[in-house]
């Protein structure tokens, strides 16, 4: 959709008066969403990874994964239930190749900060 359909859409009450068409039902306007707002789930995922490798950065190797993992599965239930307009970047490509590469790394992760040996100090 292009800004001018989207200032349309945007300046529109949804209610389009009716041509006499013969049965005619058209789909309800719905609104854009906007740019910024459709960032959060990206923003939310991006922080929680961002904590996780500060926690690995602090030599916790066993948490700091575990968090990312959690990111990963933040990110794939944000793509599993919102919908297609309040994705933002976490759309890269179709929705059940997203699910598959988030929960996968997800479960990897969570497997190496299993398996990982814990550092004494």
């Amino acid at each position: 959709m292009n800004d001018a359909e989207q200032a349309e859409v945007a300046g529109s009450d949804g209610n389009t008066p009716d041509d006499g068409g013969a049965g005619e039902r058209k789909a309800p306007v719905r609104r854009a969403v906007p740019y910024w707002l459709s960032q959060v789930p990206y923003a939310l995922v991006l922080s929680t990874l961002a904590a996780g490798i500060v926690v690995v950065a602090a030599a916790y190797f066993k948490r700091g994964p575990a968090i990312i993992a959690g990111a990963l599965l933040l990110a794939a239930t944000f793509r599993l239930v919102l919908p297609k307009d309040w994705i933002g970047l976490l759309a890269v490509r179709r929705r059940w190749v997203d699910l598959l590469t988030l929960v996968t790394l997800a479960v990897l992760l969570i497997v190496l900060a299993w398996v990982a040996p814990q550092l004494s100090s």
